[in-house]
């Protein structure tokens, strides 16, 4: 059985008595719409703990001037259906006003890791994440907590948080989910034409296109950044940055570094794609 809570104080209570019976609590937070990868991390953290709470909170604080806010796709029955089941405790679906009862006065922010990139294109987005997940940890107490790969520097900004700031939840990373054409699965994919749907595969058809030079040595990284951002705009996208970066610290990378990512977000018409592919070098 799903509860679905809407207040703080009403969870809080159902956490710690999870947690007085010695219970494990796993926390996956969302802004619902959910598709398949979604779901997969309901499912990792279903066999990492004894008790699931999946939130759903289109959160306003992380959305700029003329962003897609108003428009996001809210899907609630549907989305407590699928959670239903799979057998989730209990959905948190708190209103604004029980997430920002003062309209927002105190926000968190954490610096350099979440400086550039959506950092950089998107002002303002990471402290309005930033802000709304530790509100959120606060609220739920889990043991741990999980967020897909496929925004890596949202995963490196939670990451820094919870250590900066001594947060007990496990921060737990899940591979990101792909459709069969290998376009990561999002909620904005909703957005996109048909063409566009067609199209869109390509994004990350070049970051393995990417991968494969780096692993050559043929160029160097910045050489390779060039050639695929360029690559993007040929094929009809309007890239807001196509980067190769340390995997540790999202700074940018050298020919030294083992662990790498490339990180890309680009444009199609008015969708925003975001994807990144992982590059280590063998010994």
């Amino acid at each position: 059985m799903t509860d679905c809570l809407k207040e703080i104080t009403a969870l809080r209570r159902q956490v710690q008595q999870w947690h007085q019976q010695g219970k494990g609590v796993a926390f996956v937070p969302t802004m619902g719409n959910l598709h398949t990868g979604h779901l997969q991390l309901v499912r990792a953290a279903k066999e990492k703990a004894e008790r699931v709470v999946v939130s759903i909170f289109v959160n306003p604080t992380q959305f700029g001037e003329g962003e897609d806010f108003a428009s996001y796709p809210r899907t609630e029955q549907a989305d407590l259906d699928k959670l239903q089941a799979l057998a989730v405790d209990i959905v948190f679906m708190p209103s604004i006003a029980e997430m920002y009862p003062n309209q927002g006065l105190t926000t968190v922010s954490v610096d350099q890791v979440s400086d550039n990139y959506c950092g950089a294109v998107r002002p303002g987005h990471f402290d309005g994440v930033v802000t709304v997940v530790s509100k959120l940890f606060n609220i739920v107490q889990a043991d741990y907590a999980f967020f897909g790969e496929k925004d890596f520097q949202q995963l490196a900004v939670i990451r820094t948080m919870v250590s900066d700031l001594n947060m007990p939840t496990e921060v737990i990373a899940v591979p990101t989910e792909r459709e069969v054409d290998g376009l990561a699965m999002s909620s904005r994919n909703g957005y996109l034409s048909a063409e566009q749907r067609q199209q869109a595969p390509q994004l990350y058809q070049t970051l393995c296109l990417a991968k494969a030079e780096l692993l050559a040595k043929q160029l160097s990284i910045h050489e390779i950044e060039q050639k695929y951002h360029q690559a993007l705009v040929k094929q009809g996208f309007a890239p807001d940055y196509f980067s190769v970066c340390r995997r540790s610290d999202l700074q940018a990378a050298t020919a030294t570094d083992a662990q790498l990512i490339i990180l890309v977000a680009a444009r199609i018409g008015g969708t925003r794609l975001i994807d990144n592919v992982q590059v280590d070098y063998g010994n």
